[in-house]
């Protein structure tokens, strides 16, 4: 089964740009293929679900 699409906020917590992508959220999970930030943060996120 093919997860559900989802808008997702993204904000790096080491410089504070922030991201709004598509993901699909399966098993309570969201995957959206983000990997890196414009200052090559590849860790500290805040990933919300926004409405």
């Amino acid at each position: 089964m093919i997860g559900t699409r989802v808008k997702v906020s993204i904000r790096c917590l080491r410089c504070g740009e922030r991201f709004v992508l598509r993901g699909k959220e399966e098993k309570g999970r969201i995957e959206t293929g983000f990997k890196m930030c414009l200052c090559n943060n590849q860790v500290d996120f805040e990933i919300e679900p926004t409405p």
